[in-house]
């Protein structure tokens, strides 16, 4: 479980830096990594409830992760308008 959040969290990164360098020729591309962004923050989302409910992580744990998580899905979000 640890090694699928880890991967999750790093696709974000990653599909913001491949659709940024995409932009140059096509905004749309850029906005369709934005959400492929958004959809790996969803999954770290998943896993982390996951994690909580089996008991692999504490109550202020995951209110911090999740607070996290809605803070980046929120700046995704703007950052998606903001190409439209």
């Amino acid at each position: 479980m640890a090694d699928q959040m880890r991967r999750s969290s790093k696709a974000i990164c990653a599909n913001l830096a491949e659709g940024f360098a995409k932009q140059t020729h096509s905004r749309p591309e850029f906005a369709r990594f934005i959400s492929m962004a958004m959809g790996s923050c969803s999954e770290v989302e998943t896993w982390t409830s996951y994690a909580f409910d089996l008991g692999y992580i504490t109550h202020a744990q995951r209110d911090e992760w999740l607070q996290s998580y809605v803070h980046i899905y929120g700046m995704l979000v703007n950052l998606r308008k903001k190409l439209k």
